[in-house]
């Protein structure tokens, strides 16, 4: 069973960290050496983040490779931490000459090759996690499903999800799929409640799957915001930090998603150790009913009806 910072995607599947290290943003001031990187794999694990989000597309299809040779030089066990990545995405890049636009791509040759890629790049035999990254206007259901069937057969992905899908379009997939869809990735945060009130965390909790959540702090825009908005909600969770004794607004805001009975699992992306020191104390921070809700009002700007 999955402990306190630990979270089984869904009965029976896949053991993430209850908060996960989103690579996203590792190229961003330039590219670390693997040493650096190495250290912030230590740093985050040490932490409880034994899980680390990645996709193709990251970094213009360079964030793996640069993880990959972190990894190598890393002094832990690979059993140790999970490796999620994602494909489908398909970008306008200098990394992609065949690439005219950006576009979807969910077909099976692209599932194998783009799983293939990460592979090799992340320098290991098998990912943790697959997700499709996003929704495919011409996704073919039985074509995708075959396609991650065959990686989990095959042993080179273990679990497989998706990101930004609906629950129609979570729906269609995994009922042509003869093993479970595990996760469903969204953007949530006090800064985006649309999943409250749009069914996607509605259908988590009837399906029984954790969502994990890319965005949790709003892109930045809760800090570095001047709209009422922001206003409303620094101040907001700065009550609740002192209430708490959290300290920390940024921990307040990732409290907030997991005192979600969805079981949210929220992705994060700083880069600095220090802040993921920080935000890792929302492990340790439960709201009551009236700071959750304050905090809901703050962002909406009035109380609920």
């Amino acid at each position: 069973m999955a402990g306190a910072r630990q979270i089984e995607l869904v009965n029976g599947g896949p053991v993430l960290s209850r908060l996960v290290f989103g690579a996203w943003r590792l190229l961003d001031d330039g590219r670390p050496s693997p040493e650096d990187v190495a250290r912030l794999i230590g740093t985050a694990a040490d932490l409880g983040l034994t899980s680390f989000d990645h996709a193709d597309i990251y970094g213009n299809y360079e964030v793996e490779a640069a993880f990959g040779a972190g990894l190598a030089r890393w002094g832990g066990r690979r059993e140790d931490i999970q490796i999620i990545s994602k494909c489908g995405i398909m970008l306008k890049s200098a990394n992609r000459p065949g690439n005219r636009l950006k576009f979807y791509d969910t077909g099976a040759a692209h599932i194998a090759a783009s799983a293939e890629r990460s592979l090799k790049n992340l320098g290991t035999d098998y990912l943790d996690l697959l997700l499709i990254h996003r929704p495919d206007p011409l996704m073919d259901a039985d074509e995708t499903a075959a396609a991650l069937e065959k990686l989990v057969s095959a042993g080179k992905v273990r679990a497989v999800g998706v990101s930004n899908f609906t629950p129609a379009q979570y729906d269609l997939l995994a009922s042509r799929l003869a093993i479970p869809l595990v996760t469903n990735q969204i953007e949530h945060s006090v800064m985006e409640t649309s999943a409250l009130i749009d069914g996607r965390l509605d259908h988590a909790q009837r399906l029984g799957y954790a969502p994990m959540i890319w965005s949790p702090l709003g892109g930045g825009s809760l800090f570095a915001g001047d709209g009422a908005r922001e206003h409303r909600l620094r101040a907001a969770l700065t009550a609740v930090a002192g209430e708490t004794g959290a300290n920390d607004i940024g921990a307040v805001a990732i409290a907030w998603l997991l005192r979600h009975p969805a079981r949210l699992v929220p992705v994060l992306g700083t880069m600095k150790p220090a802040r993921l020191a920080t935000l890792a104390r929302a492990l340790d921070v439960t709201l009551d009913r009236q700071q959750w809700f304050s905090i809901l009002e703050a962002s909406e700007g009035h109380a609920v009806s």
